[in-house]
């Protein structure tokens, strides 16, 4: 294990810095052997600062130090001291000018932290704290400087070189070297420098500003992928608008660039100017990219650009805040993506993944706030509780003050804090202040872990004519935090009389019939509403758009919920109950094998079916039976073969049942014509591609014939993806030479290969872990790229639970061994994967046992890092 214990660092020990740094001056001379850094510093004392020491202390790691200066005057060995993660320099004045040159080798960093080599490419990382492996720093979000880069390179090779802001100057150098200064106008921290060198081309178009500003727009790609970027150049130009339109908010500098790299731990980063992206999220053609990949690309482009605002203009005070800049931009670029789609179905994929994740989050022993208390290494904290519970958080203040006011809180935060770093106590003060209220008791969702569960009754008084909601809720203890003060909940309801129509609500004391959803606050333990003039006994539509993150608890009858199913007016609470009632359904076949599918689920989906025209894409959403992991998250204990044989039994009954109407579907939402990634042709697309998988599990030779011509006709990447998935669950004739041949078509794109590794580490079939294993040495596999990594190790993992959580242990052993691997190479990549163990207490004493071992074996082995010690570490705790 660790030599030592890694320290911990506290939210409550916070304190300004000592030193604030107004300009940095950095030069890059670039090499293919070792690259040299200098950097210039004006630094002066805070006066902020709760403490004065004579030193001044650097963040620093492995770097080499060439020279060392004070105001013009080389440091004497005595007057600094250097160790393993900074510099100490000793005795300096209130203000003053600090040189230095490094020595640093981007060419061995695996951990794609600070600038490495990507391919031919020079690239950063410098989030969260990557800046420190470049120079001597203070590497934290609150100091915040103008930048002005200079970089030296073989033109040659690297032709193109950018950083952050606008490009100032441009020299050629007699030796075959060339130069460029980059300047950036506005004060930003660390964590959001970028620079990039290599050989790469561009395609460039301009946007105008409301105020009549025209700014370049370059999207950067390695030259072979030139053709892949039109989409992605169409979506920043939207999102630009759309933040304009929506926010008010106009970009700043002349010129906005974006790069495509392969080696990338993230989706993508907002650096200043310059956002260097993954190449997942930008690279996409018709032939090469499926639906998702399409609107993925959509929503990480819009992303990243609005956090120009709401993360860089103005960023966070520590790490701690991370979900002021993350939670808000995840809420903004949601809202965009619904914009630009369907509303219903972006929100139900966006509820689904918080459902799936971060609700499981909050129940293990990784479970914290928003606003995290502690941590021992912050790249731990990019997680679904930060940036999609931030985003529901911020969601619930847009329904607490409505959308006039909520528009004002942001108008006043950006007001009031442009060019600070701040804390999520801010934003949510500017949110009161907007809509005249009191907000005290909503912060707790920023420092209270746990989801929070909402226990719900409903009584009908016919004779008064009212029905009463009486609402108690709950939040179950978490690491740290046995007792829990009640939240501020808004609750979105609405009634449902006999035929489906829904009511007025009025509550006592209203004088008008009110709205059909009503925004109900939840503030104490517990609550009764009480709404008049309901002339017959209503069916209750519970947390409509799903207005807050919490769960839900009614009784609702197998009718009722197929009622909601077919009448409620509310898309996700259509959804909602379908999900609800099929899950009672599966579960309920776990325990008894035997048990009876009620007839009108069935019937159910066959006259949803028979109305697929009205919105194919709602219905894909519907009809979509809930995942094996969501299951086994509602069990006490997680019956792994039970779930998987349970699903496979409800969709073949329903194949069986339905085989006419799923075969009319199919055939009825075949989408011709050039493809087009619009809402109405990835609806029909996802219908049409659900009905297909229902289909087959028929072991029907005919529909697998089916399948195997819709892979053949390769009309899009959508049909050939899903149906390749679909053959390689089965084990069909020509599933080997299919896969074969799609290899071999797409051996020369990295992107589609990870769609041909995913497919096969998800297949349900019994050998597929020996398959990974082989695939691990397949010649387009490499264990040092991240995208890999996610697509073969990752897609096993965690989508194939039948097969990762095997009984013998192998699949634990598996992931064990890749951790280790991994944990020499990337520690952030490694940490993510080990948290796929970390909720091994949900499962049966067999299994808790194999993975608790494979746990701590990984804990116990000599020099395993930070970011995995954590991990490990904290799921075993409570052992």
């Amino acid at each position: 294990m660790l030599r030592d214990t890694p320290s911990t660092v506290y939210l409550k020990d916070y304190l300004p810095p000592e030193f604030l740094i107004d300009q940095v001056m950095l030069w890059f001379d670039l090499d293919e052997t070792e690259t040299r850094v200098r950097s210039r510093l004006e630094l002066r004392r805070n006066p902020a600062a709760q403490s004065r020491s004579p030193d001044l202390r650097l963040h620093g790691e492995q770097l080499e130090l060439i020279s060392l200066s004070l105001d013009g005057q080389p440091v004497a060995p005595a007057g600094y001291l250097q160790d393993d993660e900074g510099l100490t320099v000793r005795q300096v004045p209130d203000q003053f000018v600090l040189e230095s040159e490094v020595r640093i080798l981007p060419q061995q960093n695996t951990a794609l932290e600070g600038l490495y080599k990507s391919g031919g490419l020079f690239c950063t990382q410098c989030e969260a704290e990557g800046f420190r492996k470049i120079t001597w720093y203070l590497d934290r979000p609150d100091v915040m400087s103008r930048f002005t880069t200079t970089i030296c390179a073989d033109k040659q090779r690297y032709p193109v070189l950018l950083s952050n802001g606008n490009p100032s100057d441009t020299v050629e150098l007699e030796d075959g070297r060339h130069r460029i200064t980059w300047t950036d106008p506005f004060p930003k921290p660390a964590y959001l420098f970028a620079l990039v060198a290599g050989d790469l081309r561009a395609i460039e178009d301009s946007h105008t500003t409301p105020s009549g500003r025209e700014v370049t727009l370059r999207i950067y790609v390695e030259p072979e992928n030139i053709d892949k970027c039109d989409h992605a150049m169409a979506s920043l130009k939207r999102a630009m608008a759309w933040d304009e339109q929506q926010y008010g908010r106009e970009y700043d500098l002349d010129i906005y660039m974006i790069v495509a790299v392969n080696d990338f731990n993230m989706g993508a980063m907002e650096n200043k100017g310059l956002n260097i992206f993954n190449s997942k999220f930008v690279l996409a053609s018709p032939a090469t990219a499926t639906d998702r990949d399409f609107q993925g690309i959509e929503s990480v482009i819009a992303h990243e650009y609005f956090h120009n605002w709401t993360g860089n203009r103005i960023t966070c005070r520590d790490w701690f805040q991370l979900s002021l800049k993350e939670g808000l931009t995840v809420f903004r670029d949601q809202e965009f993506s619904a914009d630009m789609g369907s509303r219903g179905v972006k929100r139900i994929e966006d509820v689904r993944l918080l459902r799936a994740h971060q609700f499981a989050e909050d129940a293990g022993p990784m479970a914290h706030p928003v606003r995290p208390d502690s941590y021992m290494e912050i790249n731990n904290f990019y997680t679904v509780t930060v940036y999609e519970k931030g985003a529901e958080v911020v969601r619930m203040q847009a329904n607490l003050l409505g959308p006039e006011a909520f528009r004002g809180g942001t108008d006043l935060y950006f007001e009031r804090f442009d060019g600070q770093a701040v804390t999520t106590d801010d934003f949510v003060q500017c949110m009161a202040d907007a809509g005249q209220r009191d907000l005290g008791q909503f912060k707790r969702w920023y420092s209270q872990a746990g989801t929070p569960e909402l226990t719900i009754q409903g009584v009908y008084d016919a004779a008064q004519q009212t029905y009463t909601l009486t609402v108690e809720q709950h939040c179950p203890a978490t690491p740290g935090q046995p007792d829990k003060e009640p939240f501020l909940i808004p609750l979105a309801v609405g009634l449902l009389d006999d035929r489906g129509t829904d009511l007025a609500l009025r509550l006592a004391g209203d004088s008008d019939p009110g709205p059909t959803t009503r925004m109900l606050e939840i503030s104490e333990p517990r609550q009764q509403f009480v709404f008049e003039q309901v002339p017959v006994a209503p069916v209750p539509s519970l947390l409509r758009g799903f207005s807050a993150p919490v769960k839900v608890r009614f009784d609702y009858s197998n009718e009722q919920l197929m009622f909601l199913m077919a009448h409620d007016s509310d898309g996700f609470s259509r959804w909602d109950a379908a999900q609800t009632l099929a899950q009672r359904i599966l579960l309920q076949l776990v325990d008894d094998p035997d048990s009876l599918v009620p007839e009108g689920f069935v019937q159910a989906f066959r006259q949803a079916l028979q109305d697929s025209a009205s919105d194919p894409a709602l219905l894909a959403e519907v009809l979509t039976l809930p995942a094996e992991s969501y299951l086994g998250d509602q069990m006490a204990e997680v019956d792994v073969e039970g779930i998987h044989r349970a699903r496979e039994q409800l969709k073949t009954l329903l194949a069986s049942e339905l085989k006419t109407e799923l075969l009319a579907v199919y055939r009825d939402n075949e989408v011709t014509g050039e493809y087009r990634p619009d809402a109405d042709a990835i609806g029909r697309r996802s219908l049409r591609n659900l009905a297909l998988g229902y289909l087959m599990q028929l072991e029907d030779q005919a529909i697998q014939a089916l399948c195997i011509a819709q892979y053949r006709a390769g009309n899009n990447m959508t049909d050939v993806i899903t149906a390749l998935s679909l053959l390689a669950d089965r084990d069909i004739p020509e599933t080997a030479e299919l896969l074969e041949g799609f290899y071999q078509q797409w051996r020369d794109d990295p992107l589609v290969l990870d769609k041909w590794f995913s497919l096969q580490a998800m297949s349900k079939r019994p050998d597929t872990l020996e398959r990974v294993k082989g695939l691990l040495d397949h010649p387009a596999f490499s264990i040092a790229n991240p995208n890999k990594v996610r697509s073969l190790i990752g897609a096993f993992c965690s989508g194939n639970p039948v097969r990762f959580h095997a009984a013998d242990g192998a699949g634990y052993r598996f992931l064990s061994d890749r951790v280790l691997e991994l944990d020499q190479l990337n520690p952030q990549v490694a940490a993510r994967m080990v948290r796929l163990m970390t909720r091994w207490q949900r499962y049966d004493p067999a299994r808790q046992r194999l993975m608790q071992t494979q746990l701590e074996r990984i804990l116990h082995t000599s020099g395993v890092s930070r970011d995995v010690y954590e991990i490990v570490s904290k799921s075993l705790e409570h052992a």
